[in-house]
């Protein structure tokens, strides 16, 4: 046994008969035995580099929530939460415990959430030093004083080859991410995709904190010199992580937060950044740490004599990423606090080209794109994708996270955007003047610009124009930014192709609110989308 073990053993937690027990080391330690173990390979400055094999992002159609008496009613039933029987979750359970015994662990103790009165105590056991490395770089680390009395609230058993049998289990495949909140206790196995570890975290302050009067949201915060708060609803490959990351203001967060009565908290210590294309112009902040020691380079490809890693190769997956401690970034709160925002912004990348580079929301147009989180994939994202975009509708900007139903987040955004004053904005980080193979992507120079007129009250007095297919307000102009790139169909060369495209997204985003206009108010349904007749 190694490491400043927690007095709460794993004993305590049915596990026994284990091999050696690594609790809580630290990056070169881990470094050491990953390389012993043959996990990865360092990369060039003194990155981990990993390759996750088989399956290089979530698989969300193996995710699992036990139905009993504490959500049977509570979790929002269906093909994102799918249920499962406590039985079958305890048959896997027993069989992974069994699993484990005789192996080498890996234990880290930390925390969600940097706020104290909501902080989460997490335990992250793994059999593999990589995903414990990943774990303590994601989450907030104790001071070596608190570990050991530390008792964990929430545990993750992570195992990524230990395999279900799925005609045995009655589940979807031999991979599988089981949850059970009565129990606080994530299963994982069959995947050594590490996002399943932390997104795990995300879903149980999701379901959790609302109770506690905390909107959990899958967004990115900062703040900016005269101490506004912002913060970004985005999807992934939206520019919620590289938007954040602006020098001129100081990062809280760069993907998961909690908006409490008395403000943003962010839920992580660290940083898990898509890295694919990544600029060391348009983004150095992120760049610079792909290149440091402690940095997990997860399907990065390396060159193979210098291993310095070559961010344009997507020969692994679209979907590479590093993973990093949130003090990477020089401009980032140790403290991972802020104020209620100022300013609320929603990311979408229209692969479609046809909505306004930044538009003006009202509190009940907010909560109508909150409920939708609209982006289009395509070709390259997703395997299966053909050329042609495709839209993506994702309530809360973060369906596959959220166990309860849209409503509840909706409607508590509502309300605290109305309670402080939050002015809120629609970015359209996609593309212009054509759809995706036709237009280009939008300048990150340009979506810079103009958020920062935005978040500094320069946009506020801007005269506003309706946009005639979204009803949304688009500014006239704003410093910086060609007057032209702020009209998408002035961008189009053929406005009969951009009016029949705006025309059939229109369709789209109505048939996606259906599911939701039951639950919402007058006003919301007001302000809804509706295609011209």
């Amino acid at each position: 046994m190694t490491g400043a073990k927690s007095r709460f053993g794993l004993e305590r937690q049915r596990m026994r008969h284990l091999g050696t027990q690594h609790w809580n080391q630290s990056a070169p330690v881990l470094y050491e035995h990953a390389i012993r173990r043959g996990e990865g390979e360092l990369g060039f400055g003194g990155s981990f580099s990993v390759s996750t094999g088989l399956y290089t992002g979530r698989t969300p159609r193996d995710k699992y929530i036990v139905e009993e008496r504490g959500t049977k009613d509570t979790v929002w039933w269906g093909k994102i939460n799918q249920p499962l029987a406590p039985e079958r979750f305890e048959s896997i359970h027993q069989r992974m415990l069994a699993y484990l015994q005789g192996r080498e662990i890996f234990v880290q103790d930390l925390y969600a959430g940097a706020d104290p009165t909501y902080r989460l105590p997490v335990r992250v056991v793994t059999d593999s030093a990589w995903h414990s490395l990943f774990s303590r770089n994601m989450f907030i680390r104790p001071p070596v004083e608190e570990l050991e009395g530390f008792e964990p609230a929430f545990t993750i058993l992570h195992a990524p080859k230990f395999l279900a049998i799925p005609e045995f289990d009655k589940i979807n495949s031999d991979v599988f991410i089981l949850v059970n909140f009565a129990e606080r206790l994530v299963l994982i196995g069959g995947t050594s995709y590490a996002g399943e570890i932390k997104k795990s975290v995300f879903g149980y302050l999701n379901f959790e904190l609302p109770a506690r009067n905390v909107l959990p949201m899958h967004a990115s915060a900062n703040v900016g010199p005269k101490g506004d708060c912002a913060i970004f609803f985005g999807l992934s490959g939206t520019g919620k992580t590289t938007l954040s990351a602006d020098g001129s203001r100081t990062l809280i967060g760069d993907d998961e937060h909690g908006w409490s009565p008395k403000g943003i908290f962010n839920f992580e210590g660290g940083c898990y950044a898509k890295v694919i294309n990544l600029s060391p112009v348009q983004e150095p902040e992120i760049y610079a740490t792909i290149g440091r020691f402690g940095t997990v380079l997860e399907n990065v490809v390396l060159d193979k004599e210098t291993r310095i890693a070559d961010v344009d190769d997507q020969s692994l997956t679209e979907n590479t990423r590093a993973c990093y401690p949130i003090d990477f970034i020089p401009n980032a709160d140790p403290h991972g606090l802020g104020p209620h925002p100022s300013n609320v912004v929603m990311l979408t990348a229209d692969a479609f080209g046809v909505m306004p580079p930044i538009a003006r929301l009202s509190a009940e147009q907010a909560m109508y794109h909150f409920l939708s989180g609209y982006t289009a994939r395509v070709a390259g994202t997703e395997k299966g994708l053909s050329n042609a975009p495709e839209a993506t509708f994702s309530t809360c900007f973060g369906a596959p996270f959220m166990p309860r139903h849209p409503a509840v987040y909706a409607k508590m955004l509502g309300a605290r955007v109305k309670e402080h004053g939050a002015q809120c904005w629609l970015v359209n980080t996609g593309w212009s003047g054509g759809t995706y193979g036709v237009g280009r992507r939008m300048p990150i120079a340009h979506t810079r610009a103009l958020l920062r007129a935005a978040l500094d009250g320069r946009l506020a007095g801007t005269s506003l124009r309706e946009d005639p297919n979204f009803g949304l307000y688009v500014p006239e102009g704003c410093p910086d930014v060609p007057s032209e790139v702020l009209d998408p169909r002035g961008t189009w060369s053929d406005k009969k192709a951009y009016d029949e495209t705006a025309r059939e997204l229109t369709r789209r985003f109505a048939a996606n609110f259906a599911e939701f206009e039951p639950f919402v108010g007058s006003e919301v349904k007001q302000v809804a989308i509706r295609p011209a007749v």
